[in-house]
C-alpha cells in the first residue's frame, strides 16, 4: 500500500544545527526544495550554542590575509594530526573535506555569509608537518540579531551572558589587567556595548553569529523550517528511507523526501542512559555545555534501521568545575535558572596554575588541545581511579592577574569559598590537606613544574611548546607565557571534571554523508553530517571549528549528492 503524503520535498533536514541551512541553501542552489524541521523551539542547534568557528583548511578568507595554503599541505597537517583510522576517517572522507571546504566557504559567501579570519588561532597541533600557526579557522561578522525581525527570539544561542566579542578576542580580553592590548580590547568591547545602546542594535558574536546570518540567508532563500516539529520515524519503502513522521502543532504529518533524508540532529550528551551504555566512566549528562536539545533519539531510530556507528566514546571534552558532591558553582547558572557549567579552556592555559590528579601528578599539557586534556583525564583515571576530579592548584597570582570562571581578575566569590567549590589554603601541604591530595606528590610536582617556568620548558608535556598554547598565554610572562611557578600564597584549587560541548561519535558516513551499515553497504535515501555522525577527524580536534566545519561541508556535499550532481568537489 502506498504512503499517503501530507507534505513533499525534495530533501528533509532533520535538525538546524551547522549542517543543515547550508545544505537547504546548497539544495536551492540547484533549483531543488529543502524542508528544515526542528524539534525544538529555536533554530540554530548546537552551533547556536558554540563559540561559533569553522576549521575550513585552504579558504579563500586566509589566503586574502596573506596565508598561502594549499589542499597537499592541509591534507599533509590532517594525517598527522588524525592518526584514528576509522570508517569516519577514511581516504575518501579526508579528500572531500579538504576539497570540498574551500568550495563551501566561498558558496556561503556568495550567499551573504560575512566570514571573519581568525588570525593567529593557530591549529591545535601546529609543530606537526603542514600545521599552520597562524591558523586555518573562521568566525562569522558580528550580527544584529534584531535583522531576524520575529525570528530573532527563535535563535539558538548561548544562555549565558552575551557579550559582542567574537571567541578569538577572549584571549587578549583574559588580560585586560596585564597587557596593552587586553586593555584596548576592554575598551573596544565598551564601544561596541555603547553603541548598541545608541543604536538600538543587539549584536551577537560566535555561534549565533554564524546561524542568526544563516537562518537570515535560509528565510530570504524562502526555505521553509518547521520549530516545534519532534520527527518520530523514518519512513522506509524497498528498503529505502522515502520520508519522515514528524508531529507539528499535535497533528502527525508524514512528508515525503524525494531525493533523501538528512540528519543534522546533534549528539546525546543530554541522554544518561546512553552516556552510561557508550561513554567513558564516571559520565553525567549535568556536566556538559551542549545543546538541551542533544538526547540522542533520532540516532537511536537510524541504529534500529541498521545504521553502523563508531567513535561512540568519544565528546568534544571541554573540563569543567563543580563543587562538593558536583554541585554547581555561584555563577554557573543562566537567568532562567537552567546550568552552564564554567568551562576552562582559556584559563588553564593561563600561567600560574597546574592540573593534578589525587596524587599530586600532572597529566596533561593544561594549555593544549582541549579534546585532548579530557582524553587524558580519563586515560589517568582509567589507570589509577584517582583522575575523576582532577583538581586545578592555582597560585596567588591566577586569581589576581585572570579571570576564573564568572570571576574577574583579582576577584574570588566568598559563596565559592563559603561552599568548598575553592578551597584556599596558606601553604600547599594545607591545601593538599583539605583536597586529599597526596601531599609529597603534590610537593614533587610542584618542585618540579616551578623548575620548567624557570627554564621555559615543560620537559614532562610540552606546555607553551606550541604556537597553539602561546597564543592562550600572556606574553609578559617569561620565559613561557604559558608557565608561571606556584609558589605565592595563598593557595587555591578547584575540582575538574570531563565536561563537554557535545558528543563526537555516531553514525558512520561514506564521502558523501550517505548512512552506511556494518558491512559497508548504504541505507539508500538516508544522509547524516555533525555530531550525530563518527567525525572525520575522529579522535582528534586539529583546530578550532574542526566539528562545526566538517558539519557544514558534509552537509553542503549530501545536499548537492541527493540532487544528482556529477561533481562536486
Amino acid at each position: 500500500m502506498s504512503t499517503s503524503w501530507d507534505a513533499t520535498y525534495d530533501f528533509v533536514v532533520v535538525g538546524s544545527g551547522g549542517g543543515s541551512m547550508c545544505a537547504a541553501l546548497a539544495c536551492k542552489s540547484v533549483g531543488k526544495e529543502a524542508l528544515i524541521i526542528e524539534k525544538q523551539a529555536k533554530v540554530g542547534g548546537s552551533t547556536g550554542y558554540s563559540g561559533g568557528v569553522w576549521w575550513l583548511p585552504n579558504n579563500h578568507v586566509m589566503k586574502r590575509h596573506g596565508v598561502s595554503d594549499s589542499y597537499e599541505r592541509a591534507r599533509q597537517y590532517f594525517d598527522a594530526a588524525v592518526t584514528y583510522q576509522g570508517p569516519g576517517t577514511s581516504e575518501a572522507r579526508r579528500e572531500a573535506y579538504l576539497r570540498t571546504g574551500p568550495k563551501m566557504a566561498e558558496f556561503l559567501e556568495q550567499q551573504g555569509m560575512q566570514f571573519v579570519y581568525a588570525d593567529g588561532w593557530s591549529d591545535y597541533y601546529d609543530t606537526l608537518p603542514g600545521g599552520e600557526p597562524r591558523g586555518r579557522s573562521l568566525l562569522a561578522k558580528l550580527f544584529d540579531v534584531k535583522e531576524l525581525g520575529e525570528w530573532a527570539p527563535r535563535l539558538s544561542r548561548y544562555k549565558g551572558p552575551s557579550m559582542p566579542a567574537n571567541s578569538d578576542e577572549y584571549p587578549t580580553l583574559f588580560l585586560m589587567k596585564r597587557t596593552w592590548g587586553g586593555k584596548r580590547k576592554a575598551m573596544q568591547l565598551g564601544g561596541r556595548m555603547l553603541y548598541q545602546k545608541i543604536t538600538g542594535k543587539e549584536l551577537v558574536a560566535n555561534g549565533a553569529a554564524i546561524q542568526g546570518r544563516m537562518l537570515q540567508m535560509a528565510l530570504r532563500a524562502n526555505v521553509p523550517i518547521w520549530t516545534d516539529t519532534p520527527v518520530r520515524e523514518f519512513i522506509v519503502e524497498d528498503g529505502r528511507v522515502v520520508g519522515i513522521v514528524a508531529v507539528r502543532s499535535g497533528r502527525e504529518l508524514r512528508v515525503r523526501a524525494r531525493q533523501g533524508v538528512l540528519l543534522n540532529t546533534g549528539g546525546f550528551s543530554h541522554n544518561a542512559e546512553m552516556r552510561r551504555k557508550y561513554q567513558p566512566q564516571p559520565s553525567s549528562a549535568d556536566w556538559t555545555n551542549a545543546n538541551p536539545g542533544d538526547t540522542g533519539e533520532i540516532l537511536q531510530a537510524a541504529i534500529a534501521l541498521g545504521g553502523a556507528v563508531d567513535c561512540m566514546e568519544e565528546a568534544w571534552w571541554v573540563v569543567t568545575s563543580l563543587g562538593p558532591n558536583e554541585e554547581l558553582p555561584e555563577g554557573a547558572r543562566a537567568p532562567d535558572g537552567s546550568p552552564l557549567p564554567f568551562m576552562h579552556h582559556l584559563d588553564l592555559s593561563l600561567p600560574f596554575s597546574i592540573m593534578v590528579d589525587q596524587d599530586g601528578e600532572r597529566f596533561c599539557d593544561e594549555a593544549g588541545a582541549y579534546m585532548e586534556i579530557g582524553q587524558r583525564m580519563y586515560q589517568r583515571h582509567k589507570q589509577t581511579g584517582k583522575a575523576v576530579p582532577a583538581w586545578v592548584v592555582m597560585d596567588s597570582r591566577q586569581r589576581k592577574y585572570y579571570p576564573w570562571g564568572t570571576a574577574m581578575p583579582g576577584q574570588i566569590p566568598q559563596k565559592w569559598l563559603d561552599s568548598g567549590y575553592m578551597i584556599k589554603a596558606d601553604t600547599l601541604e594545607e591545601l593538599a590537606a583539605k583536597c586529599g591530595i597526596d601531599r609529597a606528590g603534590l610537593l614533587k610536582t610542584v618542585e618540579r613544574f616551578n623548575g620548567f617556568c624557570a627554564t621555559g620548558v615543560d620537559e614532562d608535556y610540552g606546555r607553551g611548546s606550541r604556537a597553539f598554547d602561546r597564543c592562550h598565554g600572556d606574553p609578559t610572562i617569561k620565559p613561557n607565557p604559558n608557565l608561571g611557578p606556584i609558589e605565592e600564597g595563598p593557595f587555591y584549587a578547584v575540582r575538574m571534571y570531563p565536561g563537554d560541548v557535545g558528543t563526537a561519535g555516531g553514525l558512520v558516513t561514506d564521502e558523501f554523508g550517505r548512512v552506511l551499515k556494518d558491512d559497508g553497504s548504504q541505507i539508500p535515501g538516508l544522509y547524516a553530517t555533525g555530531n550525530c555522525t563518527a567525525s572525520v577527524v575522529g579522535r582528534c580536534y586539529p583546530g578550532a571549528g574542526s566539528s562545526i566545519g566538517a558539519s557544514f561541508v558534509f552537509g553542503y556535499i549530501a545536499a548537492l549528492h541527493s540532487s544528482g550532481a556529477q561533481k562536486i568537489w
